[in-house]
C-alpha cells in the first residue's frame, strides 16, 4: 500500500477520536457545564450539522487550492477548534468551538479518500480507501476508549487537548509525506450539487444517512444504553470496526460494493436488537460490541467504492456528498436519539436506532439494482 496514504489516516484518526469520544464524556461534560446527559450529546450533533453543511460550501471554495494545501489548511482549522473548546468555559462556546473544528474535519476527511482514490490504482483503490477511512475506525478503538478513561480520571478538557496533540501529530505528517495532487473540481456550488439530481447519487446518500442515523442513535448514548464499564464497551467497539473497515476493503475489491452494503446493514441492525441481551454480562456486551463494530464498519469501503462508481467524472465531489449524508445520519441520530432518551429512556434509543437501520436495509433492497449499478461500479476511475 501507499505509504503516502498514511498520514491520511492519522489525520483521520484524530477527526474520529476528537467527534467519537463525546459518547464516552457526556458524564463529566454535564457534570461541568451543568447540563444534562442529552444535552451533552448534543455536542456530536452540532459537529455533525456542521459538517454536513459546511462540507459542501467550503468545498467549493476551496476547490483551486491543491488538495495538499487543502489538507493542511483543514487540519489546522481542526486543531484550532479543538483547542478553543478545551479553553471554553461556557456550554454555547464549547458548541460553537464544535462547529470550527466541524469546519476542519468537513475540508479534510473527503479530501483525504479523493487523494487515495488519485494516488491508486484501480483494482486497489478498496483498501486504499479502507486504509484512510480505517483512521475512523481506529480511533473507536484507541482514540475514544483512551480519551473516554483520561475524561474519567481527570476532565474532559484533558481529552480534549489530547485530541489537539494527535491534530499536530497528523498535520505534521501530512506537510512531510503528501504530494501536491490536483483533482479537478468545480468552484461553483450549483455544479457541486448538481449530482443530487441523480436518483443512484441519492440512493447511495439516502442508505449512507440511514445507516449511519441506526448506528450513532445507539453509539451516542451508549453510557445509558448499558450498566457496564464504557471504556471496554467502546475498546471492543473500535477494535470490531478495524477488522470490518479492512476486511470491507478487501471484501470490497473481492464480492463488489452490492453485497457488502446489504451483508452489513442487516448484520448491524439485528445487533441493534440484542443491546438489552447484552447488557446482562460484560463478557456477552464485549463480543457483541465487536461484532456490531466489525459488522457495521464493513460498510464504509463500500460505499465509497459505490458512490466513485456512480460519479467517476466527479470522486472528490461524490465522496464529499457521501460525507455530509453521513453527518446528516449523525445528526438525526443525535437530536432524535436524545429526544427518545428523555421521553422513553433506553428502549427508545433501541427502538429509534434500529427502526432507522431497518429502514435503511429495505430502502436499499429496493433501490440498489445489480444490473443497472453494478456494472458502472467494478471499473471506478478518478
Amino acid at each position: 500500500m501507499n505509504s503516502r496514504l498514511y498520514p491520511l489516516a492519522v489525520g483521520n484518526f484524530a477527526i474520529g477520536t476528537g467527534m467519537f469520544v463525546t459518547a464516552g464524556l457526556l458524564a463529566p461534560i454535564s457534570a461541568d457545564l451543568g447540563i444534562s446527559s442529552s444535552a451533552a450529546g448534543q455536542l456530536m450533533t452540532v459537529f455533525a450539522l456542521a459538517y454536513a453543511v459546511l462540507s459542501p460550501l467550503l468545498a467549493a471554495l476551496t476547490a483551486r487550492l491543491s488538495r495538499r494545501n487543502l489538507l493542511l489548511i483543514a487540519m489546522s482549522v481542526f486543531v484550532l477548534g479543538n483547542l478553543l473548546t478545551a479553553l471554553a468555559p461556557t456550554y454555547p462556546l464549547v458548541m460553537a468551538t464544535r462547529v470550527i473544528a466541524a469546519a476542519g474535519a468537513a475540508m479534510f476527511t473527503p479530501t483525504a479518500s479523493a487523494v487515495a482514490n488519485a494516488l491508486t490504482e484501480p483494482e486497489r483503490r478498496g483498501r486504499a480507501l479502507a486504509l484512510v477511512m480505517g483512521g475512523l475506525s481506529v480511533s473507536s478503538a484507541i482514540g475514544v476508549p483512551l480519551g473516554t478513561w483520561l475524561g474519567a480520571a481527570s476532565s474532559w478538557r484533558a481529552t480534549i487537548w489530547l485530541v489537539v496533540a494527535l491534530g499536530v501529530i497528523g498535520l505534521v505528517g501530512v506537510a512531510a509525506t503528501v504530494p501536491a495532487v490536483r483533482i479537478p473540481a468545480s468552484g461553483r456550488l450549483r455544479e457541486r450539487l448538481a449530482p443530487l439530481g441523480d436518483r443512484r447519487v441519492l440512493s447511495v446518500l439516502t442508505t449512507q444517512l440511514l445507516m449511519f442515523g441506526g448506528a450513532f442513535a445507539a453509539y451516542t448514548y451508549i453510557g445509558s444504553l448499558f450498566d457496564l464499564p464504557l471504556p471496554a464497551l467502546l475498546w471492543a467497539w473500535g477494535l470490531g470496526g478495524i477488522v470490518g473497515n479492512q476486511l470491507g476493503g478487501r471484501f470490497t475489491d473481492r464480492y463488489g460494493p452490492r453485497r457488502m452494503v446489504l451483508i452489513a446493514l442487516a448484520s448491524s441492525t439485528a445487533f441493534l436488537v440484542l443491546i438489552p441481551v447484552a447488557n446482562l454480562a460484560l463478557p456477552v456486551a464485549l463480543v457483541w460490541a465487536f461484532l456490531w463494530g466489525a459488522l457495521g464498519w464493513l460498510v464504509a469501503p463500500a460505499q465509497q467504492f459505490r458512490i466513485v462508481g456512480v460519479v467517476p467524472g466527479n470522486v472528490s465531489i461524490g465522496l464529499g456528498l457521501l460525507s455530509s449524508a453521513q453527518y446528516i445520519g449523525i445528526f438525526v441520530a443525535g437530536l432524535a436519539g436524545g429526544a427518545a432518551l428523555d421521553w422513553y429512556g433506553r428502549t427508545g434509543v433501541i427502538v429509534f436506532s434500529t427502526a432507522l437501520g431497518l429502514l435503511g436495509l429495505l430502502f436499499t433492497l429496493a433501490t440498489y439494482r445489480p444490473a443497472r449499478i453494478t456494472a458502472e461500479e467494478t471499473v471506478p476511475v478518478g
